[in-house]
């Protein structure tokens, strides 16, 4: 699977990096943060907050064909 990377820089305080993947794919996405560990391994020693100014690299996974289908609701009849 091709991924490409955003790049996200820190700018508050008290940011972990569960947070940070939160707050980008506004739900929980498993794996995601063994991810980001992987393309940034100078994240895993620092403590568990991101220090303001910290670069994180986060891999978007390109749109798999048929994923972006939206399935109609009929409210009426």
């Amino acid at each position: 699977m091709a991924a490409t990377f955003e790049r996200v820089v820190v700018a508050g305080d008290e940011i972990t990096l569960d947070l940070l993947v939160w707050r980008r794919f506004k739900r929980r996405k498993d794996g995601v943060v063994d991810r980001i560990l992987a393309a940034n391994p100078e994240l895993a020693t620092g403590g568990p907050y991101l220090a303001v100014g910290t670069v994180v690299l986060i891999p978007i996974d390109a749109p798999t064909p048929g994923a972006l289908r939206v399935e109609a609701v009929r409210l009426w009849n």
